[in-house]
């Protein structure tokens, strides 16, 4: 049941979605770290994505000591995480939310993935972590033109 207070929550509760074009902005003025949360085996298949932090949402979850589910396991390959792990994950996080006070933009093939991680990161007090809308799927063509206007020759 529904109290007359909680639709004035809701309405107040930051938004887990960032767009395309707002994350990119945010990139360009230097405010945004993009967190690509994509496994190994898709990097190497679809390509990184130029300066965001590469860190696995499983191996993310994992760090963080939830389970995982059998096929994220088989997925991740991995054993149980080690200290120096956990020291590299929360130095990595630290470092880019509070040193750089970067917004964390998380970033996955399609957009779900990335929404998941965006609430791990706001459930450990990362209040401005968020997921970006549409995933690499809609970033992908915006790195294809950046590309093909970096190469020389080419005029913008």
């Amino acid at each position: 049941m529904k109290t007359a207070t909680a639709p004035a929550l809701e309405a107040t509760a930051t938004p887990l979605e960032i767009s395309l074009t707002t994350a990119l902005e945010l990139r360009r003025l230097k405010l945004a770290c993009l967190i690509d949360i994509r496994q190994t085996f898709e990097l190497e298949i679809e390509g990184d994505i130029p300066g965001a932090c590469a860190l696995p949402l499983f191996r993310f979850k994992q760090l963080l000591g939830h389970a995982l589910t059998e096929d994220e396991q088989e997925i991740l390959d991995g054993d149980i995480p080690e200290v120096q792990d956990m020291q590299h994950f929360f130095s990595l996080i630290n470092r880019l939310h509070y040193t750089k006070d970067c917004i964390l933009v998380c970033v996955c093939n399609s957009g779900r993935r990335s929404l998941h991680a965006a609430q791990l990161l706001r459930s450990l007090g990362y209040e401005r972590g968020f997921s970006l809308a549409g995933g690499y799927r809609e970033l992908k063509p915006l790195l294809a033109e950046e590309m093909a206007l970096s190469q020389p020759g080419c005029v913008a």
